[in-house]
C-alpha cells in the first residue's frame, strides 16, 4: 500500500472509529439507490461478487440474501469498519459465503486478496466520493470484472436539478464527512467503457441527487 493510501486508511479509521456503530442507522436516509443497485445485480447461480468500499457490510448482507447461490467478497481500506462488517456478517450467519479483506481500492490484486482472478459482478456504492484516487479505482474495478460480467456504481450526482441552496447545503454537509461528489464521474465512466470495450448505462436519480451506472463487458 502506498504512502498516500496509508494516510487515507488512517483518516478513514479515524472517521469510522465511532461512526461505524451508528453508520447504518444514519446513512439509510440519504444513501439513495443502494437497494436498486443490489436488486439489479442479477447474479447467476454460482456467481461471484465483489463490493469495493464495503463499509459495515450492510450491502453485502442484503446482496447475499438476495442471491443465496452466489459467493461474495468485500474490500475496504479501513480496518476499523471491517471489524463491524465482520461482526455483522457473522451475526447473519453468512461468514461461510462472504470474505472480507483490507486493501486499497485504487490498487488491489483480487487473486492475492481473495484467491480469485476476477468476479462476475463488481459494485461500488457511495465509495468513489470518499476515495481520493477514485479514477484509478474505477479502472481497478473494471480490471476485476470477468468477461461477460458487469460493474455497478451508485453515488452522489451533480444535483443539477435541485435548488441551488439545497445543493450548496448538501455539499457543505457532505464535506464534513470527507465526501466529495464526483461531477466528472459520467465522463470517466464513458472514457473507461470505451477503453475496455464495455457498454455503459448511466441514469440520473432523484433530480440528480444520485447517479446509477452499469458497465457491461461483452
Amino acid at each position: 500500500m502506498s504512502a498516500a493510501a496509508h494516510t487515507h486508511a488512517e483518516l478513514m479509521d479515524g472517521v469510522y472509529r465511532y461512526q461505524r456503530h451508528v453508520y447504518d442507522l444514519t446513512r439509510k436516509y440519504y444513501l439513495l439507490g443502494r437497494d436498486r443497485l443490489i436488486e439489479a445485480l442479477d447474479v447467476p447461480a454460482g456467481g461471484t461478487v465483489l463490493e469495493i468500499g464495503c463499509g459495515t457490510g450492510r450491502n453485502l448482507v442484503k446482496a447475499a440474501r438476495a442471491f443465496p447461490q452466489a459467493e461474495f467478497c468485500g474490500l475496504d481500506i479501513s480496518a476499523e469498519i471491517l471489524e463491524t462488517a465482520s461482526m455483522t456478517i457473522g451475526r447473519r450467519g453468512l461468514s461461510g459465503r462472504v470474505t472480507l479483506a483490507c486493501g486499497d481500492a485504487a490498487d488491489f490484486d483480487p487473486q492475492a486478496l481473495f484467491g480469485r482472478p476476477g468476479f462476475d459482478r463488481v459494485f461500488v456504492s457511495y465509495s468513489l466520493s470518499m476515495i481520493p484516487e477514485w479514477r484509478r479505482t474505477v479502472a481497478a474495478a473494471l480490471a476485476a470484472v470477468n468477461d461477460g460480467g458487469s460493474l455497478h456504481v451508485v453515488d452522489f450526482g451533480r444535483q443539477e436539478r435541485l435548488p441551488r441552496w439545497s445543493k450548496t447545503a448538501l455539499r457543505g454537509w457532505l464535506a464534513k464527512f470527507h465526501v466529495s461528489p464526483r461531477d466528472s464521474l459520467r465522463d470517466i465512466l464513458e472514457s473507461e467503457s470505451r477503453r475496455v470495450g464495455k457498454s455503459l448505462t448511466f441514469v440520473s436519480l432523484y433530480r440528480g441527487y444520485a447517479v446509477y451506472s452499469v458497465l457491461t463487458k461483452p
